[in-house]
């Protein structure tokens, strides 16, 4: 089945889904992993890193996308005025309580684990937290994850007000023109999407390290905002989602043969090639994250496009999971892993925290009025 451009799109709200799943889960593992994070496990090791390398190149790129597509329909739907405001008011709501409120316990967590501060939560949020000239080597009130909303904001007040304005000057805009052209289309496919991409890999990231700062993240702002704006532009080409219909399971066959080759060099089961450079390993590494992203794309289409229960339930739910499930899973792992319950038990601990608390909030949240707006909710 290919997804019209008129008709509800499935497919993507269960994507979208999927994809703020996936945050949660790794998320998850960010607490086990060597790599830098807020709080750490006792039991942190390199062990499940090859996991969180497979998801790293694609997880937020698809959620752009996603979010562009998501936007485009808005769009195309709502008044300019109707649409900030709305923006404003689902995101930037969230945002500014989720900093003041909801991402305070992971700040004290991390302060606390690394020895820094003594004092209690209370005492922390009013004196600390809150003071904007506090001495710790942390910058306070922060955003941690939910710099994705802020992103999301920013790059919808930026757009929105530039699509308004090439509408108003023609009757009929198609971003981009080259989808006319089903030669030039599948070619975009395959070598125009991904050459930015690369670009920015070579060029911009070895310059601008991410900081999820918003003024100083200028590689993530061109990676973010130019997936963010290629989901606009495709969201109602017909010609664009008959490609990826056709060519998906050619995708999928390429990002498996590549990720075998990847981990057959890994493992030394096979020879590195002379010509192996970093350019060449961050060319490759676009190619498998669009390769997936075609991938799930397709896949969606074919099996997911279909009205459910479940699915209309969590495309409300999943926006308050999202804002809720770091400071749960920072809460749940700074405490369970004092209590040296091995590293199976702990998981299993904080990933049943984690849910049952991301559901039980939710619910709570949805049946009082007052607090909806502040978690995103209508």
């Amino acid at each position: 089945m290919t997804a019209t451009s008129y008709t509800r799109r499935y497919d993507l709200d269960w994507l979208r889904v999927i994809a703020f799943a996936l945050l949660i889960f790794y998320h998850v593992g960010m607490f086990y992993v060597s790599w830098d994070w807020h709080v750490k496990s006792q039991y942190a090791s390199t062990s499940a890193e090859w996991l969180m390398e497979l998801l790293n190149p694609w997880r937020l790129a698809l959620l752009f996308f996603i979010s562009g597509v998501a936007l485009r329909f808005a769009a195309d739907k709502m008044s300019l005025s109707s649409l900030l405001g709305r923006r404003i008011y689902r995101l930037g709501l969230p945002m500014v309580f989720g900093m003041a409120v909801i991402v305070m316990p992971q700040s004290y967590f991390q302060m606390r684990q690394a020895g820094l501060i003594e004092q209690g939560m209370l005492h922390y949020w009013q004196h600390i937290y809150l003071n904007f000239n506090d001495p710790l080597p942390l910058t306070t009130p922060t955003w941690n994850h939910l710099w994705y909303v802020i992103y999301l904001l920013v790059y919808s007040l930026i757009l929105t007000p530039i699509y308004a304005l090439l509408k108003h000057f023609s009757t009929r805009i198609n971003l981009p023109s080259i989808h006319q052209q089903p030669i030039i289309l599948g070619l975009s496919l395959l070598v125009i999407i991904p050459l930015p991409f690369i670009l920015f890999s070579i060029f911009l990231d070895p310059l601008f390290p991410t900081t999820h700062a918003l003024s100083d993240d200028w590689a993530n702002h061109a990676h973010r905002f130019t997936i963010f704006l290629i989901g606009f532009s495709v969201a109602k080409s017909s010609l664009f989602w008959r490609a990826i219909s056709r060519s998906w399971k050619f995708w999928g066959v390429g990002v498996l043969a590549l990720v075998i080759w990847a981990n057959a060099m890994i493992e030394g089961l096979i020879p590195t090639p002379s010509f192996m450079s970093d350019n060449l390993e961050d060319s490759l590494e676009v190619y498998y994250a669009w390769g997936v992203i075609v991938t799930l794309l397709g896949a969606a289409q074919h099996y997911l496009n279909k009205p459910s229960t479940i699915l209309t339930y969590l495309n409300q739910a999943i926006f308050p999971y999202f804002i809720l499930h770091q400071t749960l899973i920072i809460s749940a792992g700074y405490i369970l892993t004092q209590l040296n319950l091995g590293i199976w038990a702990e998981f299993a601990g904080v990933l049943v925290i984690t849910t049952a608390g991301c559901l039980l909030l939710e619910r709570i949240i949805r049946y009082i009025k007052p607090i909806r707006p502040l978690f995103g909710l209508n």
